[in-house]
């Protein structure tokens, strides 16, 4: 009798229909001496909260640890009253060992997971975004220039989320933009999400100079993994503040590890 109880309270609470996703742990927190809060961003859904009951536990029932950056395979109950969901599996596909042994690089990844976990919405799917965090990780690992890798990551996530920087048009205007206009230096407008020509950045009221091989940069950033990308490195002086504005503003907060990033 009491078995139908504890199932038919279970069923009050969630939806009973099982769903499997693909996800990275983006989050965590102790719920109780034996449970976990874990917050995933999955493939499928975007992200979702969920509870681990007997998560902490060294024999429990999920194959998978819960740690920070881990890849893992889920099957979960979805809450009906948007809280918490359940989760009933978790099945570890992928860890990212290099970056236990690089501490910039790990600061890095816990970025990546900070802007999934801050800058998301609960079941709102990015899978393009899904992709390229595990393929930034996996990049992170080897010989690619760290805040080329962040910054990447950074540009797709505002495009993804409707907040990424105008750079071939003005964003005043609208006008093209291309780099003889732009000849010594380029305006960038926060306040307008871009660059600008010359006769917009008259008036412009948040003026901030970038240099053309920067813009040029940024540009070639947006589009392309850091691998493909040559001789970008004098160029972050200008680029490393800009993104930190850019997403210092989209989440309204400076984000923890950015610190960490620009220092890389």
């Amino acid at each position: 009798m009491l078995e139908i109880l504890k199932k038919n309270q279970v069923s009050r609470r969630f939806l009973m229909a099982a769903e499997k996703a693909l996800a990275l742990v983006v989050r965590g927190s102790d719920w109780s001496e034996t449970s976990r809060i874990t917050t995933l961003f999955t493939r499928e859904v975007g992200k979702i909260r969920a509870l681990a009951k007997g998560g902490r536990r060294l024999r429990s029932s999920f194959d998978a640890a819960f740690d920070l950056l881990s890849v893992i395979h889920v099957v979960y109950l979805r809450s009906r009253s948007h809280g918490l969901d359940l989760l009933t599996e978790a099945r570890l596909e992928e860890r990212f060992p290099a970056l236990r042994t690089n501490l910039k690089a790990l600061y890095v990844g816990y970025y990546i997971a900070e802007l999934l976990s801050e800058g998301t919405q609960d079941y709102d799917p990015h899978p393009e975004l899904f992709d390229l965090a595990l393929e930034s990780l996996r990049n992170l690992g080897g010989a690619a220039d760290l805040r080329a890798v962040a910054a990447h990551f950074e540009l797709v996530w505002l495009q993804e989320l409707g907040y990424g920087p105008r750079l071939e048009a003005c964003a005043g205007c609208g006008s093209e933009v291309n780099e003889a206009m732009l000849s010594p230096f380029a305006t960038y407008s926060a306040a307008l999400g871009g660059v600008l020509c010359s006769a917009c950045a008259v008036s412009a009221r948040d003026p901030r100079r970038l240099g053309v091989s920067a813009w040029r940069t940024l540009r070639q950033l947006s589009r392309e993994m850091p691998g493909e990308l040559q001789d970008f490195g004098p160029v972050w002086q200008d680029l490393r503040p800009l993104l930190g504005q850019l997403v210092s503003q989209v989440l309204g907060k400076r984000p923890r590890m950015l610190a960490y990033v620009d220092a890389a």
